[in-house]
């Protein structure tokens, strides 16, 4: 059988609740790429702000890596009920990181927006894994229950919540030294205040790092993409995802 199109796909793919209207969609173009210029350069997006969506002005990248690297996947954490889990399980999921607080200014708009997002797409394969965090202006004070029964009692939360963790300094968790560090020194190493988000993608591979002001809602293009679309390759053409104007 002769395989769709890959714009076609694209198409079918995307719903038009995904897509903002502002907006015009490209048709997608073909590179021709050497394997020096993948491993040097990898794909990029030029950012574009539009009403609704904030991509990040930081070029978007995805880079021809070894299989054999460390990934999300290779580590264990705590969940909110002290039980361990393998974040091997969410394997083929996009995921979405996020170090949370009760008690911020934040708290509000991202609980609501990380909610709503993912009654949205947990279907079509995002998780949301929420990590509790004190160390800014001591805003996560409460026990590991009292942040399960805020998130989940006032915000209807229903995505996995973890363990009370260090994301900086000395201790901190295993899997924000690997989210840091994979995210190449892009806002220096430090996370800088509650709410700061990595998209990881379905290989356990890191994407792309936001800044606490930036909400949910404005990075949903990108994650709903990632629910949807592979890149493929060609021979030596490599397809490019989609251009924004």
């Amino acid at each position: 059988m002769a395989s769709m199109p890959f714009s076609a796909s694209l198409h079918a793919c995307l719903q038009p609740k995904m897509i903002p209207t502002s907006p015009k969609w490209t048709s997608i173009a073909s590179f021709r790429s050497s394997k020096s210029a993948i491993s040097q350069h990898g794909f990029s997006l030029q950012s574009s702000t539009f009403p609704g969506f904030l991509l990040n002005s930081r070029s978007f990248s995805v880079n021809a890596r070894a299989t054999t690297e460390k990934t999300i996947y290779d580590f264990n954490v705590k969940d909110i009920d002290g039980k361990d889990v393998s974040l091997s399980k969410f394997k083929g999921k996009v995921l979405l990181i996020v170090n949370v607080a009760s008690k911020c200014g934040l708290t509000t708009g991202n609980y609501s927006e990380l909610s709503h997002i993912y009654e949205k797409y947990k279907t079509q394969g995002l998780e949301i894994l929420a990590f509790p965090c004190n160390q800014f202006g001591g805003q996560e004070p409460g026990s590991n229950p009292e942040i399960k029964q805020f998130a989940c009692t006032r915000f209807k939360a229903e995505f996995p919540i973890f363990d009370k963790v260090d994301v900086n300094g000395p201790n901190t968790a295993p899997v924000y030294q690997f989210l840091k560090s994979s995210a190449g020194g892009f806002l220096g190493d430090l996370i800088k205040w509650n709410f700061e988000k990595f998209l990881v993608d379905k290989n356990g591979k890191f994407v792309e790092r936001y800044p606490s002001t930036t909400s949910p809602f404005q990075i949903e293009v990108l994650f709903s993409l990632f629910l949807c679309i592979r890149f493929r390759s060609f021979g030596s053409s490599l397809l490019f995802i989609y251009r924004l104007k």
